[in-house]
């Protein structure tokens, strides 16, 4: 196998070659190493190299999975790895490295694959674009003018370019599907406590975060999450077991799924022309391939739903930094904290227990309105954002004033949080792209624990319209 063949594989891909002989684990570091070199001072998607480590792991013996041998890249938020630095994308945590991997990440190593550095985010993941004042920003290899998307943004950017077939990434309002949409891959939102949280999960109490990984192909999303979605020993709130492997579920045909798609927003503005058109393309296409497609919103006050969440979310992110300013020895200082993240700090610690359980209450029953939609339909589609991915510094957390974050919060990420607070699974598809080239990911959500219905509408969807061939001016 030459070089330039590196990226034309998925991760199963690259994987078989190992298994068959074709090509050792050493060259395919050493290929995706030759990437992040050439391409990281374009995108800056890499902010830890772990070179030496990789190349020691990859002369093995690596375990025996799926990915044995492949390059892998682990976002720096929330995952710990043995050794390696956990700067949560801030000024006041570079400091902070982990003394052990974290139960996802055994089983990432479980899998096979070779951890070769962590990506870019924002200031701990708070903003759906990926432009810290610790790294810069992490531009997008469609187009270097314009966002990633966040937080997994990094990741995602890695993936696209080529750098490596799969990425690590977390989603707590959107953050492996806006990224997934914004850079043209497959990004699945796992069910809640789907992926395991050991050795502590504090920061997973809330229950709206998820971790999985962001590929290009269907195939490499599923085949990962057989081997991590399963649940952890003394698992509090273990969701309902899958009823076979991913991988033969996409395999399978998805049947005549009754699906409900809209484009309703919680301000009531219209989404951007060119993401309504691919949104109405999308519903079209899926009811060509036999499916029913109906029109229809939520049905629930999605403003309210958002509103009531405040106070919840902002004592927890609150709690989070508790333990972190104990791990670091001291309050921050005025300068390590970026302005949204001082922000969000200062109204987390004014929130009174009142208020985070009355918030918690109405959410409960606010979302029961979402689930009672999936009661008549299989499958809800929407697109992932408002618009195309938006120019870099549009939503940049270090220059907006947190007070005009809401108004763009709402143009261009007013589809994917409903569904962390319901714990559903909920998938990005790169199925359009705008006139500009610009990658328009399609949301899709299922029942909860339903991640095999996904599965089946995913490979349907990347048969009918394939998207492998497609790449940015920035690849391999």
């Amino acid at each position: 196998m030459t070089f330039p063949e590196y990226s034309n594989h998925d991760g199963l891909g690259l994987a078989e070659l190992v298994r068959k002989g074709e090509v050792s684990a050493t060259e395919l570091v050493e290929a995706a190493i030759e990437r992040v070199e050439r391409h990281n001072p374009a995108i800056n998607a890499v902010v830890h190299k772990a070179y030496d480590e990789a190349r020691a792991a990859a002369k093995g013996p690596l375990p025996e999975g799926p990915f044995t041998g492949v390059p892998f890249l682990v976002k720096d938020l929330l995952i710990t790895v043995a050794g390696w630095p956990r700067t949560s994308g801030s000024r006041f945590a570079k400091g902070v490295v982990d003394a052990e991997d974290s139960g996802l990440m055994r089983r990432y190593r479980q899998s096979g694959v070779v951890p070769l550095g962590k990506t870019n985010l924002p200031e701990f993941g708070i903003t759906g674009t990926t432009e810290p004042a610790l790294f810069g920003a992490c531009r997008n290899p469609w187009d270097l003018g314009h966002s990633t998307g966040g937080s997994s943004g990094g990741s995602a950017a890695a993936v696209a370019s080529g750098i490596v077939p799969m990425a690590h990434g977390g989603d707590g309002r959107g953050s492996i599907r806006i990224p997934a949409s914004c850079c043209g891959l497959v990004g699945l939102k796992v069910t809640r406590d789907r992926n395991p949280h050991l050795p502590d999960g504090y920061d997973f109490a809330q229950g709206y975060v998820v971790e999985h990984v962001l590929t290009r192909s269907v195939r490499d999303c599923a085949a990962m999450l057989d081997v991590t979605g399963v649940p952890e020993p003394a698992a509090p709130y273990a969701p309902p077991a899958k009823e076979r492997p991913y991988m033969e579920e996409i395999g399978r045909s998805p049947g005549k799924l009754r699906i409900a798609w809209s484009s309703e927003t919680a301000n009531g503005r219209a989404i951007h022309p060119e993401v309504q058109a691919a949104l109405e393309e999308t519903a079209a296409m899926l009811k060509a391939l036999g499916h029913e497609v109906v029109p229809r919103g939520l049905g629930i006050d999605q403003r309210g739903l958002y509103a009531i969440q405040n106070a919840y979310s902002g004592a927890n992110f609150a709690a989070g930094m508790k333990r972190l300013i104990e791990q670091v020895g001291h309050e921050p200082e005025p300068d390590e904290l970026e302005p949204l993240t001082w922000a969000s700090l200062k109204s987390g610690r004014r929130a009174t227990g009142e208020q985070v359980m009355w918030e918690q209450q109405e959410l409960r029953m606010l979302t029961r309105g979402v689930l009672a939609l999936f009661e008549e339909f299989d499958v809800y589609l929407t697109p992932v954002m408002g618009t195309p991915p938006p120019p870099i510094g549009y939503i940049d957390p270090v220059t907006v004033p947190p007070r005009d974050f809401g108004r763009k919060n709402g143009e261009l990420f007013p589809f994917p949080a409903p569904f962390n607070m319901t714990g559903q699974p909920s998938i990005s598809l790169p199925l359009s792209w705008s006139a500009a080239g610009l990658p328009i990911g399609m949301m899709f959500t299922s029942r909860y624990a339903d991640e095999a219905t996904l599965f089946r509408l995913a490979a349907q969807l990347e048969k009918e319209r394939p998207w492998k061939d497609r790449h940015p001016p920035i690849w391999n």
